[in-house]
């Protein structure tokens, strides 16, 4: 299909030297509605940028010639395009330096196709949400300090009280039950959003970015396990609800202080 005749879908350009890489995502993310470019190098990827409006840059970090952090820095330089970093690397430095260069995303390989499209579809929700006027640097930096201020709160819920700072969870006899990483997560995303449907989707991009392994089918795993802890009875579950063809959704009232 001519990507010519497709100007309402978005555009992304896959930049990476391992041409089986570059099929498989240009026919997988082009089977989800996008219209997709691919490079081996930062020549090619420059000579697409001059060509074409890309709406977002899957940028590999090891590539011939310049690497992925040089061409992430010196497009920052001219352009805001959202960039999702690739890598073998799994080490944390890299992704902070990565993100320090100003991607928005990192991915380390080997990944599976389905969260590269669900951090695409992100990335680019988010792009679009920043309110007109406001540099993408300001609407982080209000991300990063409303989040800090949410930090100390202290949630009540049902017969529940969450408190963030200590990432404790009592009852209402005061008697702890304990977490794991992602629990704690995907609960500080409810409490956040109570009496909200939040899709598989929306779950993922608001748990992104904090200390848990949440990934796209985890997700039913870990509401089955915070519902065993939650509920009365798990099998009839009356605080999270499923919403058919639509997600999840907190059912009770939720305060803070």
């Amino acid at each position: 299909m001519d990507s010519s005749a497709l100007p309402s879908l978005p555009h992304l350009l896959i930049v990476d030297d391992h041409s089986e890489i570059r099929d498989l995502l240009k026919r997988f993310l082009s089977q989800h509605n996008y219209r997709v470019s691919v490079a081996a190098d930062g020549n090619e990827m420059e000579k697409c940028l001059r060509d074409n409006s890309i709406d977002l840059i899957v940028l590999d970090l090891m590539l011939p010639g310049k690497d992925g952090l040089t061409l992430c820095r010196e497009l920052r330089v001219h352009s805001n395009i959202p960039v999702i970093m690739l890598t073998a690397m799994g080490e944390e430095v890299d992704k902070i330096i990565g993100l320090e260069m100003g991607a928005d995303d990192y991915l380390p390989k080997p990944f599976n196709p389905r969260e590269l499209l669900a951090r695409v579809k992100a990335v680019i929700r988010r792009f679009n949400a920043i309110p007109e006027g406001k540099s993408v640097l300001q609407s982080k930096v209000d991300s990063v300090e409303e989040t800090q201020d949410k930090e100390s709160y202290v949630y009540h819920f049902n017969r529940w009280c969450f408190d963030i700072g200590q990432r404790e969870l009592t009852d209402r006899d005061g008697i702890a039950v304990s977490l794991t990483s992602a629990e704690f997560t995907l609960l500080k995303v409810f409490v956040e959003h109570p009496r909200k449907v939040l899709s598989r989707e929306l779950l993922l991009d608001l748990a992104k970015g904090r200390e848990t392994d949440v990934y796209d089918r985890s997700i039913d795993t870990i509401i089955s396990r915070l519902r065993k802890k939650l509920e009365i009875d798990h099998k009839k579950p009356e605080l999270i609800k499923t919403i058919w063809g639509g997600g999840y959704q907190l059912v009770c009232e939720v305060k803070h202080d």
